[in-house]
C-alpha cells in the first residue's frame, strides 16, 4: 500500500540514533543540551493547540521523574522522555473512561499545557509529533509494568538510554516488547463486516482484530480470528500497512481479507453485534448520519483502512 506510512504514529523518518544509546558521555551532552517530553500517566504534555510541548532537562516538572528515555535527534537536538507518574497533584482531574478526554494541569507548567490522553489528541499531531508520543508513551510504560527480571524476580534497572533493563542479580537483559495484532478489512463483495465488543460506547463499531498467537503467521491469524469471533470463513489474505498502538503496547498489522462465507455466529465473550455494512452505508456512517453506527475514530488504522477501500486506494 502506497499510502501506508501516511497513518497516524507512521513513520516520520526519524533519526533514533542507537547507536548512541550506549554512549553515557554524548548521552550527558544532548540531553544538557536537548529537549524533554514529560508523560504523566502515561499522558504527554500538550499545548492549547494539541502539539507536544516540550521543556529543557533540569526543568521543575521533571524532579520526580524516572529516568529519561532517549528518543532520538531532530536536526541535531536531542529528544527524550520523561515518565513523572509520581506527582500526585493536590487536585486530580478525573479520567472520562473509555474516551478519555479529562486534561491535568501542572503548577510549574503554563496554564494552557496539560497531560491529556494521547488518543483524545492523537489526530492533531504532526507525523513527527505523532511518532515521538507513541515511542514515548510505549517505553515509558514499559519501564512502568516491568520493573523487576522475568527471570529471577529482582529489580531490573534501565539501561541503554531507556532502550534495556538489566538484572544485576541473574544478568539477564530485557527489551521493551510489542504485541502484535491483526486489524481485518474482510470484505465479501460490495460489503465490510464490523463488530463491536461488549462494553464499547453506543455505536462504536469498527474493524474485526486480535493478537498474533506464537507459532502463527499473520495470514492465519487473520483467518482464525474472524472466525472465532464472526464464524466467517477467510480464504485470500495481504497485508496493507502497521499502525504502533502504544495502548500499551501492540503493533497493528492492518490486512485486507476475502470472506468465503457470510453467515454471522457470534462468540458473546468477543463481540456483542456484527454485521455486513455495504459502501454505501459506509459513507452515510463517515458523514455521521447512519442511525445507529458513529464515525470510526480519527487517527485509528480502522478509519484509515475504511476510508482508503472507499476511496479505492488499497493499493
Amino acid at each position: 500500500m502506497r499510502i501506508a506510512e501516511t497513518v497516524t504514529f507512521g513513520g516520520s523518518g526519524l533519526d533514533r540514533a542507537a547507536q548512541l544509546r550506549g554512549d553515557a558521555a554524548a548521552l550527558k551532552g544532548l540531553l544538557n543540551d536537548g529537549q524533554v517530553l514529560a508523560l504523566w500517566r502515561g499522558k504527554p504534555a500538550v499545548g492549547a493547540g494539541g502539539g507536544l510541548v516540550w521543556v529543557p532537562a533540569g526543568h521543575r516538572v521533571l524532579t520526580q521523574g524516572q529516568p529519561p528515555v532517549f528518543l532520538g535527534l531532530q536536526d541535531g537536538t536531542g529528544l527524550f522522555a520523561q515518565d513523572i507518574s509520581a506527582w500526585q497533584p493536590d487536585v486530580v482531574v478525573p479520567a472520562g473512561g473509555f474516551f478519555d478526554p479529562s486534561a491535568q494541569p501542572h503548577p510549574d507548567l503554563p496554564d494552557d499545557v496539560v497531560f491529556q490522553d494521547l488518543r483524545s489528541v492523537m489526530a492533531r499531531l504532526t507525523p513527527r509529533e505523532a511518532e515521538l508520543a507513541a515511542t514515548a508513551k510505549a517505553v515509558c510504560d514499559w519501564h512502568a509494568r516491568h520493573g523487576f527480571c522475568a527471570v529471577c524476580g529482582a529489580r531490573s534497572l534501565p539501561q541503554q538510554a531507556g532502550w534495556e533493563r538489566g538484572c544485576e542479580a541473574c544478568g539477564a537483559k530485557h527489551f521493551p516488547r510489542t504485541d502484535p495484532v491483526v486489524i481485518m478489512l474482510v470484505t465479501r463483495g460490495n460489503s465490510v463486516l464490523l463488530g463491536r465488543s461488549p462494553g464499547w460506547p453506543e455505536g462504536m463499531y469498527s474493524l474485526l482484530a486480535g493478537f498474533v498467537e506464537p507459532g502463527e503467521t499473520v495470514e492465519a491469524a487473520v483467518r482464525r480470528e474472524v472466525f472465532e469471533e464472526a464464524g466467517v470463513r477467510v480464504g485470500a489474505v495481504r497485508y496493507l500497512a502497521s499502525q504502533p498502538w502504544p495502548f500499551p503496547a501492540s503493533l497493528m498489522l492492518g490486512c485486507a481479507a476475502e470472506a468465503a462465507s457470510e453467515t454471522i455466529t457470534l462468540d458473546p465473550a468477543e463481540l456483542e453485534a456484527a454485521l455486513w455494512i455495504t459502501r454505501e452505508d459506509l459513507v452515510t456512517v463517515l458523514a455521521g448520519g447512519h442511525p445507529f453506527i458513529r464515525p470510526p475514530r480519527n487517527g485509528a488504522i480502522a478509519q484509515f483502512l475504511i476510508r482508503n477501500w472507499l476511496a479505492d486506494l488499497l493499493d
